[in-house]
């Protein structure tokens, strides 16, 4: 037989474009069309709903960026259609680009309950019952003139659309056709039939029996179309392709769980009020097709989005409630958004997931056993413990498939973090949070799963994400065709909880990953935005102190406890961990309102804080010296007030012989150059020199920094090809007991304190940046002479080891990388930390110096970028950093830096001698996490801490009087007491633990 394959597929391809699918609707009638456009930000519904409108034609130009254009429609149904089903077919001004992305709708009734969402893939409303014809069709529709930011063609280009401030006014899109239509049903599915068996077609060998027996039949069935009367043929074409439909895929056909999902960012190309109205059209479209299609089931995470469903959506939010009874819409994940996970500190991730996990226990009654975060930028090796901790006990992501130098080596296994803990994860092999049900991506997952042999299924998130949308009805009918088909996948809607107990049940024994999951891309998201990265890390430890300090005033002084405030704040924060704000890959709107929020968050932080040490200490004249810090500071208990202890201040900087100024405490003696350059920080203790021979440390190095995309995201291993060391300086001299520095470069300026305090091992760095640079990459570099073949980082409740080397593919990829508080490298007996108040993207490489064979180690903290897209104007401005060099400085010395770094002490005069802690632990390897009382409002006191040394430990907790120590309880996240958990030893007020190197523990005591 002669091989006509490319001709039949060619032939196939042209008839469903230009034939049977503009046949779906083979009669249309128009429809009236009014406007009104919002004069500034989005109105309530029923506001919307009563403007006046005015006429406006197809082809008419509408909608400022940002705006709000409310759309009235109308018609009537001609009579000859009746019996027919009917559609309005509606065009807001849709382009060919993916939804999520440009304009968006939804569509109400007069009475302002919604009907569903409209974008580009899903643009039509079926009339809800059988036509008569004559019926009058009346709607309103809520328009977002939403700017498409690469309306050009050309991605990661700057533009000023992002930001409402700089868009200007020019309409954004031209109206198009708005028709009532008849739709044909049996077109319609001829269309997916051939869509389903072309697309499998193609991703069969050629020379398999299968692919030819699909070719011969799809051809039959397009003789059997008549091309000028596809409709009265259809179903005759249908005939031909039944056969091939209906032969079942061997035994052994991977098996695909498909659940339907949208994955919503909760600001990225757009803001987050955007969102709020993105969620409650992709809801709508969703509990509109449960309806419709008895089989489908859809998984939302995010608590934070179901929550402005309730707020702003109250008929939305009534169809999903219905829904999540019925079991079909189903909330999964426990977080309160899909955070980033590297930067987000101990206590915020913590609390990630009590805030999601309450939210669906309190408005469901649904507990979440999987965490849900298939488009976050890799995942901290503290992140399982957490999990467990929360109660829940598998993760779903796919972001590691986009990695660009390694291939991750499984797609389902057992993900075991820094204290041992190990979580049932899985990443679907379709490499997509997208799925369309596409017969690519079909064959991709079951070719693609790494655990053929073992294992056989795998899940398909499946429906339009990123910018919303969610499942249409052609996945819909294209899933139910793939159900059981010859040469696919097998696919079946199944809820994630489903799929995951199958897959458990089928792999007892998964391999094990230990350790970071680490994306080998963007890892620029550690440093961009250097302002929302700052008022984050600000918002924690104020969070922290807000809690210990008034949870103590309420103790001790009857202060009414803060607790709506307290949780209307950490919801705050936590939405701005999501993973395209805090990594800083958001428009300009979204960062400018974050500098904002997180200034506002500040000052009511410090309010509570010092409303409750105002009432802890009285009025009077005792200069009391409050320690929010887990460790003794200035001789005052963690947690406590007293009058300062020690030496306090700082040294004086004196002139060094030959130039330059020396800081010396008889512990550290510190040697700044001419330059302004740290030539040596030398450990009189241990007579050891930090700095290697022949440079200099707080070496501020600029790099060019434009990467081949994601300009935001992305930071190329090629920037550290070129640099210049930042060693000009425009002054050095004395402020106080300071040094002062200050440098110019290019159009920015850079005024730096080095000092060192009295009685400790200290350099603080105090650096300000008026930065004006454009695509550079600012970092702070300290070259230590240590031999270090691994450093160490911090992390949630812990710290996690990378080596410093780069044998492998694995490590090389590793240029960038997050830490919270410190880095800390060492060799036996002497290590040095580098702290920081505010950074997280950092490198640290090693050379072998020619002159003594000697090993340099250098830590580089990255300060600023200044990426253009999308976001023109990223991190311009002033920015300040904090940073402190700890030579001698052990893991436990570096942990107790951090805190000191990121933990100011408060001063107040007051009328007490002291204010004795409400918690106090005798081993400084323990740490305590959070002090709080319990969220129930019952008045428990809770407490959380975790071993930070990676040893194991023996902890006596003493609590305040005022609780009953031998009733304490071990808990989850949530304060809920663990049921296999041993009885806790407890006497004469205290708690004995025995602490797992980084073992999380949460304490609840009740009060007496």
């Amino acid at each position: 037989m002669h091989d006509d394959r490319q001709l039949v597929e060619a032939r196939l391809e042209r008839v469903l474009r230009e034939r049977i699918r503009p046949a779906v609707y083979p009669l249309t009638a128009p429809l009236d069309v009014e406007i009104w456009s919002a004069p500034g930000e989005p109105v309530p519904v029923a506001e919307g709903l009563a403007a006046a409108t005015r006429p406006i034609a197809e082809g008419t130009q509408w909608g400022r960026p940002w705006g709000t254009s409310w759309f009235k429609v109308t018609g009537t149904v001609p009579a000859e259609w009746a019996g027919a089903t009917v559609e309005a077919v509606l065009d807001l001004g849709f382009t060919p680009r993916t939804p999520g992305f440009q304009c968006e709708g939804l569509v109400y009734r007069p009475d302002g309950s919604p009907i569903k969402g409209l974008h580009p893939r899903n643009s039509h409303v079926r009339l809800g019952f059988p036509v008569v014809g004559g019926e009058e069709v009346h709607w309103r529709i809520e328009a977002a003139s939403n700017p498409d930011l690469d309306t050009n063609g050309v991605p990661f280009q700057p533009t000023p659309l992002g930001d409402r401030t700089t868009a200007g006014d020019a309409p954004q899109y031209t109206l198009g056709p708005m028709r009532l239509a008849v739709f044909d049903e049996t077109v319609w599915n001829l269309a997916m039939d051939l869509e389903v068996l072309g697309e499998l077609m193609a991703e069969l060998p050629v020379d398999g029996a299968r692919r030819w027996e699909i070719l011969r039949a799809v051809g039959r069935a397009l003789d059997a179309v008549d091309l000028q009367d596809v409709n009265s043929t259809a179903q005759a074409a249908r005939d031909e392709l039944a056969g091939v439909l209906a032969a079942p895929a061997v035994p052994t056909a991977h098996r695909i769980s498909a659940v339907g999902h949208a994955h919503i960012d909760s600001a990225w190309l757009w803001p987050l009020r955007e969102t709020v109205r993105k969620v409650a059209r992709t809801a709508s479209n969703m509990t509109a097709l449960l309806e419709a299609e008895p089989e489908f089931v859809f998984a939302m995470s995010q608590a934070q989005q179901f929550a402005w469903i309730k707020d702003h959506r109250p008929e939305v939010w009534a169809r999903v409630k219905k829904a999540v009874a019925a079991g079909r819409f189903i909330p999964v994940g426990g977080m309160w958004v899909e955070s980033d996970t590297n930067m987000p500190g101990s206590e915020a991730m913590a609390r990630q997931f009590v805030h999601g996990k309450r939210f669906f226990l309190e408005e469901f009654g649904i507990e979440s056993e999987e965490a849900w975060l298939p488009d976050t930028f890799g995942f901290a090796a503290g992140l399982p413990q957490i999990i467990k901790a929360a109660g829940a006990r598998r993760l779903l992501t796919q972001k590691i498939s986009w990695s660009r130098t390694n291939r991750f080596p499984h797609h389902t296994f057992l993900w075991e973090g820094i204290d041992g803990s190990r979580i049932f994860t899985h990443f679907p092999p379709v490499d997509s949070y997208n799925c369309e049900m596409k017969g690519r991506q079909i064959a991709h997952a079951a070719s693609n799963f790494k655990e053929k042999g073992v294992a056989t299924r795998s899940l398909a998130p499946t429906g339009y994400g990123d910018g919303g949308g969610g499942t249409t009805r052609e996945m819909v009918a294209k899933a139910a065709r793939l159900r059981n088909l010859e040469g696919s996948a097998t696919v079946q809607w199944e809820a994630p909880a489903t799929f995951f107990d199958k897959a458990e049940a089928e792999y007892a024994n998964p391999p094990v990953w230990v350790g970071e999951l680490y994306l080998e891309l963007h890892r620029a998201t550690l440093t961009s935005q250097a302002q929302t990265k700052r008022g984050n890390r600000r918002s924690e430890s104020l969070l922290r102190e807000a809690e210990l300090w008034a949870a103590t005033a309420s103790v001790r002084a009857g202060v009414p406890y803060p607790y709506a405030e307290l949780d209307r704040i950490w919801k705050t924060v936590l939405l701005h961990q999501f993973h395209d704000i805090l990594p800083g890959s958001s428009i300009a709107w979204v960062h400018r309102e974050a500098r904002e929020t997180y200034a506002r968050m500040g000052e009511e932080l410090e309010g509570i804080i010092a409303g409750a040490q105002r009432a802890l200490a009285g009025e009077g004249s005792v200069e009391l010296l409050f320690n929010g810090a887990p460790h003794t500071r200035g001789g005052v208990s963690a947690g406590g007030a007293a009058p300062e202890a020690g030496p306090g201040g700082a040294v004086t900087p004196v002139p060094h012989e030959g130039g330059g100024l020396v800081l010396d405490n008889g512990l550290l003696r510190v040697e700044i150059d001419n330059r302004g350059l740290v030539v040596s920080a030398y450990d009189l203790t241990a007579g050891r020199e930090a700095v290697a021979p022949g440079q200099a440390a707080n070496l501020l190095q600029l790099h060019p920094d434009f990467p081949n995309q994601w300009d935001a995201w992305d930071v190329d291993a090629f920037y550290r090809n070129t640099g210049r060391d930042l060693v000009e300086v425009e002054s050095l001299g004395v402020e106080g007991t300071s040094v002062r520095i200050e440098r110019v470069f290019g159009e920015s300026r850079v005024v730096q304190l080095l000092s060192v305090p009295n009685g400790v091992k200290r350099l603080d760095i105090d650096t300000e940046v008026d930065w004006h640079e454009r695509e550079q990459f600012l970092k702070l570099s300290f070259p230590l002479d240590v031999k270090a073949d691994r450093y160490a980082s911090e992390t949630q409740f812990g710290h996690a080891y990378r080596p410093t080397h780069q044998n492998t593919s694995w490590e090389w990829a590793k240029f960038e990388a997050c830490n919270h508080r410190f880095v800390h490298v060492d060799e036996p007996g002497w290590g040095v930390a580098v702290v920081n108040d505010a950074t997280y993207g950092h490198d640290v490489t090693r050379s072998v110096r020619v002159a003594d064979a000697g090993t340099t180690t250098t830590v580089r903290a990255s300060l600023l970028r200044a990426p253009r897209y999308p976001d023109p104007e990223t991190d311009q401005g002033v920015h300040r950093f904090r940073h402190a060099l700890v030579p001698g400085a052990t893991i436990a010395d570096a942990v107790r830096e951090g805190y000191r770094a990121n933990l100011p002490e408060h001063r107040l005069t007051g009328a007490v001698a002291a204010v004795a802690p409400l918690v106090t632990v005798d081993e400084d390897a323990v740490v305590v996490s959070a002090v709080k009382l319990a969220d129930d409002r019952g008045g428990d006191l809770v407490v959380r801490l975790y071993e930070a040394n990676g040893g194991r430990a023996h902890a006596t907790v003493s609590v305040a009087d005022g609780f009953v120590v031998d009733r304490a309880v071990l808990t989850d996240l949530l304060e809920r007491p663990l049921v296999d958990a041993e009885a806790l030893s407890a006497e004469d007020g205290t708690v004995s633990l025995d602490l797992r190197p980084f073992q999380l523990v949460t304490l609840r005591i009740p009060r007496a």
